[in-house]
């Protein structure tokens, strides 16, 4: 939200409030301000016996961060008579060192967004946000290192130090993250084709099996499979982690994020009393790792079924909401019980309660929203012990997704989705329509295996993208019973 500063300067004795619903960093700001304003070669605020109220309007807005300090300096500035200009059209934004250094802040790019929609013609930011600023189109940006350089720019008669514009920061096109890990992936060729499925309709994947199969590797692989992220998203993704503090740089690949086992509930999510986003959040448009899935607390796991089903995450506190969007590619990895050994050759040693504690950590609503489920078994020694050669299989794979998502764009083309798995129920009647012959088979194994109504539409969504994958216009039988593959089978339905 737009935020207007103003001062006013009345005689009396010395005093500086900041009113607006500040937090304790803008109340601060009063002393970085007056430190600032001298070290540029102004009369300090605090050598006057004077009454300064600075106000944030909207009064009724929480005002969180150091990113108000220069518009506060500045129009103390003006209202002292100091300099003058006309500050319409015009957008600050910066924290301020006490010599005056303008310092980065966050959440710049949605920022500059905000102000070339609401009619801004320039905006002003510390030279490190630089990047990330001029990203956007229509709006000139101003990247200064210190108050004195925009102070020097703004005012009537003085072009000692003019900034210019930045020129429109360029997406590299060509940058691809190495692959080198799925080419060196020994075995697990049924679990590596799931991938390639995952990858290319944006599906949610599951891995499980004894532990030292290569779950965590297989997991690891994917994010570098997938292709760059096109321009509206790099503004999109790069917008969401310069907000949350995660980066300033230019995010151009999909994000892979990993949280630990241990996170809690509102690090995965998101929320806290004024909301802020969440891992789910920070791998938008990307994929979220959870590795040891059982190990995350109940809640954490549960809190998993909006984001999965409506690609967003709602948050409502007592001092306000906030819906942040959460497009990921979820891939999950989990051992079969505690010790590992459930179902495999080696000896299980837990304890039938533990055993069971540990299934139902998986809920059935969870398993269901999984497009696919993937048993990963150990692979023979003889397969590890073989020295492999690359064989561009990284390549191939990564061609094949950047192809079946280019089927599926072009199909979806006006509907405001890109990959099948944003499929609704009503979307499959339109863009995955399935012969007779397809209906009954699927209608058959349906009843056989109990799908669930949301499982039923998964296995067609996964269907059409192993349709794209094989460039095939319609939805075939081969296709249909290779997705019925993926279904959660045994202790995962519970």
């Amino acid at each position: 939200m737009l935020v207007s500063v103003e001062a006013d300067l009345s005689r009396g004795l010395h005093s500086f409030s900041v009113v607006g619903l500040p937090d304790k960093a803008v109340e601060e700001a009063r002393d970085r301000v007056s430190a600032a304003i001298k070290h540029a070669g102004f009369t300090a605020p605090k050598s006057f016996n004077r009454k300064i109220v600075i106000s944030l309007s909207p009064a009724d807005l929480k005002k969180e961060g150091p990113q108000f300090d220069l518009p506060i300096a500045l129009s103390y500035l003006l209202a002292s008579g100091d300099i003058t200009f006309n500050p319409d059209g015009l957008l600050f934004v910066g924290e301020l060192s006490l010599d005056g250094r303008l310092l980065p802040v966050r959440g710049v790019l949605p920022l500059v967004l905000f102000a070339k929609e609401q009619g801004f013609h320039s905006v002003f930011v510390p030279k490190e946000n630089a990047v990330e600023a001029a990203l956007v189109e229509g709006i000139a940006v101003y990247a200064a290192d210190t108050l004195l350089d925009v102070v020097r720019h703004v005012i009537s008669g003085d072009r000692r130090i003019e900034l210019v514009p930045l020129e429109i920061t360029a997406i590299p096109e060509e940058s691809e993250e190495s692959a080198d890990a799925f080419d060196h992936i020994r075995g697990q060729e049924h679990a590596k084709r799931a991938l390639l499925i995952a990858g290319a309709g944006g599906h949610h994947i599951g891995l499980y099996g004894p532990p030292g199969t290569g779950k965590t590797l297989l997991a690891r692989a994917l994010s570098s499979l997938l292709p760059n992220l096109s321009r509206e998203e790099v503004l999109e993704v790069t917008g969401i982690h310069s907000t949350a503090g995660a980066s300033r740089e230019l995010i151009t690949r999909p994000p892979f994020r990993s949280p630990h086992h241990t996170s809690s509930y509102v690090s995965l999510v998101g929320g806290g009393t004024y909301p802020r986003p969440g891992e789910i959040t920070l791998a938008h448009r990307g994929v979220l790792f959870m590795d040891e899935f059982p190990e995350f607390d109940r809640r954490v796991i549960e809190a998993l079924r909006q984001p999965l089903e409506d690609r967003i995450v709602s948050i409502a506190r007592a001092k306000g909401s906030a819906q942040f969007p959460a497009q990921i590619t979820l891939v999950v990895a989990m051992n079969p019980c505690p010790c590992g050994n459930f179902g495999s050759s080696k000896l299980c040693t837990c304890p039938p309660a533990t055993l069971m504690r540990y299934q139902r950590k998986v809920s059935g609503p969870i398993a269901d929203r999984i497009d696919l489920w993937v048993q990963v078994s150990p692979v023979e020694f003889e397969t590890l012990s073989e020295k492999k050669k690359s064989t561009g299989e990284a390549r191939i794979a990564r061609e094949q997704i950047k192809r079946a998502r280019e089927i599926s764009i072009v199909r979806l083309q006006g509907s405001g989705k890109k990959l099948n798995s944003e499929l609704t129920s009503k979307d499959i009647d339109d863009h995955a329509p399935l012969g007779e012959s397809v209906r009954k088979l699927l209608n058959t194994a349906a009843v056989k295996l109990g799908l669930s109504p949301r499982s039923y539409h998964r296995v067609i969504k996964v269907a059409r993208t192993i349709a794209d994958l094989d460039d095939s216009g319609e939805i075939r039988q081969e296709h249909i019973l290779e997705a019925l593959e993926y279904r959660p089978r045994d202790f995962l339905k519970n």
